[in-house]
């Protein structure tokens, strides 16, 4: 409809409400129509716009770790419960649970109108399969997110072979749709843990099928998307799984995503109207754009702290990283609170541990309850442990040394923020390297470097998300980081059933690992900044950051 025709429809409207009563509500919707009810109506074009930074590595629930394919796989598939916006376990693929008062059996009840994409009932099977997939030590690569199903009865026992009967281990579907698990020891967040994607269940079709998920049309899913279109370094599309079992509540018709790792495209591409969401988790706001962002876009604006923590990691298995006096210079000799103030810009706050806030304690925060204070920003203290380090290791001058982190513009200028700092705090040229998403993962998984870039997010609210992750052998731990005493806490924590010595033991664990060790060079803590056009509702956002597009819709 042309502008000048629109002006006289609306003039005639006026004229006409003059003369005759009539009644209605004002509303976003574009088409300027009521649903009867007093209520924004929905739009008609139901198709959300976004961006993804990076392609995910992997469209395989047992073998992701990375925001990317947790918002992809979020849209793919389903697992036994949901987290809602307030943190609250919802049922998903199980419509109802038990537990046993003694808190170590879970009686999960599957709902029996719950079918995969290609119109098989999802049954108790498909998640035993998928959890034993996972735990299978002859599984390569090996999970990384093994060590999460650690929870249950002699899971970890067969993940290292200790015991090679299956039937051995507390996963049991006792009919097609009963799922029963039997844990360790009483695990308080057991329930939200199953809403991790690698909890999710997989089709059977799967099996003696390498390549099943790095082609579209072979993937078999059970969430409120299908993966439609896969156009490899360019874009993702989502369409609405018309056998989801709850596809009325689904009110997007698809999901385009973009493939773009420049933020200053991304938001470009915002404004322009060619998006619908830009930001975190799976994009940027560039952080020198964030100031006017707010101010020219505050009710699409948002920056909201979460739990999660931005470091960098040494391999201190590697020179000069496995002198330790040299690698709490290293995290001494900068200002976290210039990076915050003068990078970033998005609200973060200055970390010197590696719990984040938001995690919960015994009656407050963890992070309340036990300070970060592990250490403090000491140039000349620095520059005192660095010529002692280096004088433990016979070093005239250190070895070259480099940064490596992945692909994002505010990752690049934190690196070389901080670089700048250790040359002109300690007289160390440090080089920093960019390396592609999937590329960057397989480097510091196989401990090619020396220093890396990392963020870690919690998967469920407990100290416990943060800690585990420095197991020796975890699938997540790459440090190359081993201490006995550090593991015995852990594994401690796990058998305790007092959470206030759970918690204490979990605070002596983060000081062996920040204070004591210096595994890792904390930055700060997360906040996520992004912007949502105003008639796009319904997108959830998590106490983690993590985000959920499959309930989202237009006014």
């Amino acid at each position: 409809m042309n502008k000048k025709r629109l002006l006289s429809m609306l003039a005639l409207i006026l004229i006409v409400s003059t003369v005759l009563a009539a009644c209605g509500s004002n509303n976003n919707r574009e088409d300027g129509a009521s649903n009867g009810a007093g209520k924004p109506a929905e739009a008609k074009e139901q198709v959300l716009h976004i961006n993804m930074s990076a392609e995910p590595p992997t469209f395989d629930p047992g073998q992701a770790q990375d925001s990317q394919a947790n918002t992809a796989l979020k849209l793919m598939y389903e697992g036994l419960v949901r987290v809602d916006d307030a943190g609250k376990e919802v049922p998903a693929a199980a419509e109802s649970w038990e537990i046993s008062p003694d808190g170590l059996q879970y009686k999960f009840n599957l709902r029996k109108d719950a079918v995969w994409s290609n119109g098989d009932p999802v049954t108790a099977n498909d998640f035993v399969f998928a959890w034993q997939r996972v735990l299978d030590p002859t599984t390569v690569p090996a999970a990384p997110y093994a060590y999460q199903l650690g929870y249950i009865k002699n899971a970890m026992a067969y993940n290292a072979k200790k015991v090679t009967d299956f039937s051995k281990v507390g996963i049991k579907a006792t009919d097609e749709y009963t799922l029963e698990v039997t844990l360790e020891n009483p695990t308080p967040y057991f329930l939200g843990l199953t809403s991790f994607y690698t909890f999710y269940p997989v089709h059977g079709s799967v099996q003696n099928n390498a390549a099943w998920a790095t082609d579209y049309k072979s993937m078999i899913t059970n969430g409120a998307f299908n993966l439609s279109n896969w156009t490899t370094g360019q874009k993702l599309e989502f369409t609405k799984n018309d056998k989801y079992w709850d596809k009325s509540n689904i009110k997007l018709s698809k999901i385009e995503a973009s493939l773009v790792a420049s933020g200053a495209s991304e938001l470009s591409s915002y404004k322009s109207g060619q998006l619908d969401f830009a930001g975190a988790p799976n994009g940027e706001i560039p952080s020198d754009s964030i100031p006017t962002m707010e101010k020219q876009l505050p009710k699409e604006f948002s920056k909201k702290g979460t739990a999660g923590t931005y470091y960098y990691e040494f391999n201190v298995t590697a020179k000069p990283f496995d002198n330790v006096k040299i690698r709490k210079a290293f995290s001494m000799a900068m200002s976290r609170q210039d990076i915050v103030d003068k990078v970033t810009l998005g609200g973060q706050i200055p970390a010197f541990g590696f719990v984040a806030p938001g995690i919960k304690g015994v009656k407050d925060e963890f992070r309340t309850e036990y300070k970060d204070n592990f250490f403090t920003e000491n140039v000349e203290e620095a520059k005192k442990l660095l010529a002692e380090g280096m004088a433990e290791e016979g070093y005239t001058t250190l070895p070259e040394i480099t940064l490596i982190y992945n692909s994002s513009e505010s990752h690049k200028k934190i690196a070389l923020a901080i670089a700048d700092m250790w040359k002109n705090n300690l007289g160390v040229e440090v080089k920093t390297e960019n390396l592609e998403w999937g590329v960057f993962l397989e480097t510091r998984q196989n401990l090619n470097y020396q220093v890396a870039r990392a963020g870690w997010s919690a998967d469920y609210n407990d100290p416990m998300n943060f800690m585990d992750l420095w197991k020796t052998g975890s699938g997540n731990n790459d440090s190359g980081f081993s201490n006995a005493e550090y593991d015995k806490l852990v594994k401690d924590t796990l058998v305790s059933q007092d959470n206030a010595v759970r918690m204490e033991k979990m605070a002596a664990a983060e000081k062996i690992l920040i204070q004591d060790e210096q595994v890792l060079l904390p930055i700060y803590y997360y906040s996520n900044v992004s912007l949502t056009k105003e008639n796009v509702k319904g997108i959830s956002v998590n106490y983690n950051g993590a985000i959920d597009f499959s309930r989202a819709y237009f006014e």
